[in-house]
């Protein structure tokens, strides 16, 4: 119920916007010396001819090449030369009558591990990486991923906000967990306490603490790339390397400042991937994760800000909840923070208004032991400190969000995680 009650939210805020469908140019009459380059995507022989759906992976609907009964099989690459035509079938505005098709790559279907004729499921696709991405459903996702990058990009571009880019190799542990990979030269020992940038270097958790660095110059900053995490775990919301959209936001004491950020950009990424993906995303929903779609007998009269403002509640609210459920909990010490929570994924969304205090950061450093590694942290409070908060965002829980993929690791190209690194 609630999965189907956000989708409804979440079409009605995006139905105001006009969605643009990717369409072939229909030509007024026939055009001589078209020509086109792609793979084979399904052959069906009918008579005297061979109709073949060809794409060239810029989007889900293939073109039509209509052939004579010639030795093609699904997966092949070709390139094909011809007479552009307007199709009689309502469903396509064009079709390629074929004078010559050069088969560029040979693809043995027997061999091959995806059928014409199966629909593969994202678990089987999943056991080849190297090839999943030639399959109707991998090609789609892939698509929707980049358009949601360029979302992102586009959102924060249009409100002022300047893209760093954070290192990958950081001496720092932003998250505290432990949970690191460490970065050494590979084909040599490294002597006892010698280490390669003379300090222990780690993949990256979070840019948070190099965006801070960058919120005492500008008051708007973001960064969007690859984040590393070392958890043992095989479980369908973990990866051991995903991106992670991140933001900073200086001259704020506000959660709602925070918040307003993260609501709009969600929604401002969502409405660009359901106008720019829409077949698409109807693909998924379709046939990939049905159960995620929203029936259109369903109609409310709200928009997704509705959405946001109806589930929005406080750190207190939620204890005054869990007192009163018979299971008992542990309330970890208040902070100035915040989460966005979807349903089938949880967390989406992570922030929180960073502490300004020096002689709080000076003694708790102090206790941990760590005064020296983070002195150029006290620095920042020292020299022109401003108020600041910053959240981040799974890109991949994001794609989960929106699409209903169940498995992250269904959503990113090349999925790393405990035991698998293949390519």
């Amino acid at each position: 119920i609630y999965k189907n009650l956000f989708w409804a939210f979440l079409l009605l805020f995006c139905s105001s916007s006009p969605c643009t469908v990717l369409t072939l140019p229909v030509p007024t009459k026939s055009k001589e010396g078209a020509h086109g380059l792609g793979w084979v995507r399904s052959v069906r022989a009918q008579k005297a001819n061979l109709f073949l759906h060809v794409t060239d992976g810029s989007c889900l609907q293939p073109l039509q090449i209509v052939a004579s009964s010639e030795s093609l099989t699904f997966g092949s690459a070709v390139e094909v030369t011809g007479v552009l035509k307007r199709s009689p079938h309502p469903r396509q505005p064009v079709e390629l009558e074929a004078h010559h098709i050069n088969v560029v790559g040979k693809c043995n279907p027997v061999e091959f591990p995806f059928k014409i004729k199966d629909r593969h499921s994202l678990e089987y696709i999943r056991q080849y990486p190297h090839l999943r991405c030639r399959t109707n459903a991998f090609g789609s996702l892939l698509r929707i991923r980049s358009e949601a990058a360029t979302a992102i990009h586009s959102y924060f571009k249009k409100n002022g906000f300047v893209n760093i880019h954070t290192p990958i190799i950081t001496s720092n542990d932003c998250e505290g967990a432990g949970e690191l990979f460490q970065v050494e030269p590979s084909g040599q020992k490294p002597k006892e306490d010698e280490n390669f940038f003379s300090v222990p270097a780690f993949l990256t958790v979070s840019g948070q603490l190099h965006l801070e660095v960058m919120s005492g110059a500008f008051s708007r900053v973001y960064t969007f790339g690859p984040t590393f995490r070392a958890e043992n775990s095989q479980s369908r919301r973990h990866l051991a390397e995903f991106y992670m959209v991140e933001a900073e936001v200086s001259f704020t004491q506000s959660l709602e400042d925070l918040t307003e950020v993260m609501e709009d950009m969600f929604k401002s990424a969502t409405e660009h991937v359901l106008a720019e993906c829409s077949e698409d995303v109807d693909l998924f929903h379709k046939y990939v994760t049905p159960g995620h779609r929203v029936r259109p007998e369903i109609h409310l009269n709200v928009s997704l800000c509705c959405l946001f403002n109806k589930l929005d509640i406080t750190y207190s609210e939620a204890i005054e909840i869990l007192s009163r459920s018979s299971q008992k909990f542990v309330f970890p010490t208040d902070a100035a923070a915040v989460d966005l929570l979807v349903p089938g994924v949880g967390e989406l969304c992570g922030g929180s208004l960073r502490e300004e205090r020096l002689d709080l950061l000076k003694n708790r450093l102090e206790q941990v032991g760590l005064e020296d590694a983070y002195s150029w942290y006290l620095d920042l409070r020292q020299f022109g400190s401003v108020p600041h908060g910053g959240f981040g965002m799974g890109f991949e829980r994001f794609l989960q969000c929106i699409l209903g993929v169940d498995n992250i690791k269904d959503v990113i190209p090349f999925p790393r995680f405990s035991n698998s690194c293949s390519l």
